[in-house]
C-alpha cells in the first residue's frame, strides 16, 4: 500500500493526524496540504506534518493520487466541484468526515473515484497543533461504498486503513448516518445542552463543576463549526435520536416526580448494564 503523493485538504486535528500517520506507516512518500489560514500550514509545514501547502486545493491536488476531504462537512460538495478537473484522472478520493448517507452519493456523482470513510477517532482539541501519528491505531473505521463505488478504489482504501492500524468495517452510508445519530451525533448535542444549562442556571454553579460535569461535557470543547454542520447534513436522523432521548428523560422526570424509587433504580440499573455491554464489545 503506497501513494506517491497525498493531498490533505483540510489539515485540523484529523487531516494533520492522519498525515503524520501516514509518514510514520510509510504509505505516502510526499503530502501536500490546503487550508484556510496561511499560519496554520505553516506551522504544519515547519513541524513536518505535510511537506508543501497552498490556499488553493486545485494547487494542492496536483498530481495527488490519493485526495482526502478532512475540512468540516458542509464544504466537502463545494470543495469536490472546485478541484474535480483539477484531480488526476487515476487519483483516489476520500475523506474523514462523520456524516455519509446522501453526501456520499453526491460526492461519487461529483469524484467518480471517491470512497467514502469515517474513522471512529478524533478529540476534542481541534487544530494540527494537536495531531498525533497514533490517533487512528486500533480504531474502527467505516468504508461506505455503494454499488457505484470503483472497487480498485475500494481495496485500496480499505488497505490504506489497515496499513495506518485501524480495524475496517465496511457499511452502507445511510445505515452509517442511522448508527452514528445515535452513538455519536446525539451525545455531543447533549454534551453541549448540558453545559449550556448551567448558562441559563445560577451563574456560582459553574465553579463548583467537577469532574463528573467534566467528563460529562468533554465533546462540547468540539468544534461547533464540525457540529453545526453535522447537524445539517444529518438532521432527519437526528431528530430521531433526540426523540427517543426526550422519551428517556421525561420517564426519568415521571419516576422522580412520583417518588418511584424503585422504578429509578430499575432505569439507572439497566443504563449501567448497557454501558457495562459496551465495553465488552469495544
Amino acid at each position: 500500500m503506497f501513494f506517491e503523493k497525498t493531498a490533505i485538504l483540510g489539515v485540523g486535528l484529523l487531516g494533520a493526524s492522519l498525515a503524520l500517520a501516514l509518514k510514520k506507516k510509510g504509505v505516502s512518500r510526499s503530502i501536500s496540504g490546503f487550508g484556510r489560514t496561511e499560519e496554520n500550514l505553516r506551522r504544519a509545514v515547519g513541524k513536518g506534518i505535510i511537506d508543501s501547502y497552498s490556499l488553493d486545493p486545485r494547487e494542492a491536488v496536483k498530481g495527488a493520487d490519493l485526495v482526502v476531504l478532512a475540512t468540516p462537512v458542509g464544504s466537502f460538495t463545494q470543495t469536490a466541484h472546485i478541484i474535480k478537473d483539477s484531480v488526476d484522472k487515476d487519483s483516489i478520493q476520500t475523506d474523514v468526515g462523520s456524516v455519509k448517507g446522501a453526501l456520499v452519493y453526491e460526492l461519487e456523482s461529483i469524484l467518480p473515484r471517491f470512497v467514502g470513510a469515517h474513522p471512529i477517532s478524533g478529540g476534542e482539541r481541534s487544530g494540527a497543533d494537536n495531531a498525533t501519528d497514533g490517533l487512528f491505531d486500533g480504531v474502527r473505521c467505516i468504508i461506505t461504498g455503494t454499488p457505484r463505488t470503483d472497487s480498485r478504489a475500494l481495496d485500496r482504501i480499505e488497505g490504506l486503513w489497515r496499513a495506518l492500524g485501524a480495524k475496517v468495517e465496511l457499511m452502507d452510508p445511510d445505515l452509517h448516518d442511522r448508527v452514528y445519530a445515535f452513538v455519536s451525533h446525539l451525545p455531543h448535542i447533549l454534551a453541549y445542552c448540558l453545559a449550556n444549562t448551567l448558562d441559563t442556571a445560577d451563574g456560582e454553579q459553574i465553579k463548583f463543576a467537577g469532574q463528573g460535569f467534566k467528563d460529562t461535557t468533554r465533546i462540547a470543547l468540539s468544534s461547533p463549526e464540525l457540529w453545526r454542520d453535522v447537524c445539517s447534513l444529518n438532521r432527519n436522523n437526528l431528530l430521531d435520536s433526540i426523540k427517543e432521548f426526550r422519551k428517556e428523560l421525561e420517564k426519568i422526570e415521571a419516576l422522580i416526580r412520583q417518588n418511584d424509587m424503585a422504578g429509578l433504580e430499575a432505569e439507572f440499573t439497566r443504563a449501567r448494564s448497557l454501558r457495562k455491554r459496551i465495553d465488552q464489545k469495544n
